[in-house]
């Protein structure tokens, strides 16, 4: 079947109340263009400077779910170093103590008869320790799943080949990092998430 009198510039697709402009080519043209779902579809001036300022906030919303995985990252990884740390309570003076590696005098051996060795201030056991750590990588990996999904809507948003669209998200990301990258290193790899 000879396809060469087609034009795959744009495809136009059928939706009940008009047609969608799908472009599969670079454009700056917003005639029929319809943003991922054929119920977004730019219809005016006002519908696309809606939709931009929309795709900003998104490619910013982005960016804040980074943040907020890092923190977490950051926090969970805080709980469990101090399920390693201890403390010891003297019993007879009800007063903490922090344990060090230095070797004790035979004075303060006899005295550690009185102590109490303790995990940290919750008093936690080791299943305890088990639990926080499968629920943070639950937790963890439900946020990398996220952030993968979100990562690929951009990637859609971009691949609609229109300029203004590709801008919005360029800007989106630019806002997003401002706002919310804080420490967090400019760098990012060319991959979708």
């Amino acid at each position: 079947m000879d396809h060469s009198h087609m034009d795959h510039g744009d495809m136009d697709m059928g939706h009940g109340g008009g047609q969608c402009v799908t472009n599969m080519l670079f454009t700056w043209s917003t005639h029929n263009m319809c943003i991922i779902f054929p119920e977004w579809r730019i219809q005016g001036t006002g519908s696309l400077i809606a939709s931009l300022f929309a795709i900003i906030l998104l490619c910013a919303g982005y960016e804040a779910v980074r943040s907020f995985t890092r923190l977490y990252e950051a926090t969970h990884t805080q709980r469990l170093k101090a399920f390693s740390s201890s403390v010891l309570v003297d019993t007879e003076n009800a007063g903490p103590r922090t344990t060090s590696g230095d070797v004790e005098s035979p004075e303060e051996d006899t005295r550690r008869e009185g102590l109490a060795r303790v995990t940290n201030s919750l008093l936690v056991g080791r299943d305890s320790k088990q639990v926080l750590e499968r629920r943070g990588r639950v937790i963890m990996a439900t946020l990398y799943a996220v952030q993968v999904f979100y990562s690929f809507f951009i990637m859609l948003l971009f691949m609609t080949y229109n300029g203004w669209v590709m801008i919005s998200v360029a800007v989106g990301a630019f806002v997003g990092y401002l706002v919310f990258g804080g420490d967090a290193p400019a760098t990012k790899s060319a991959a979708c998430h």
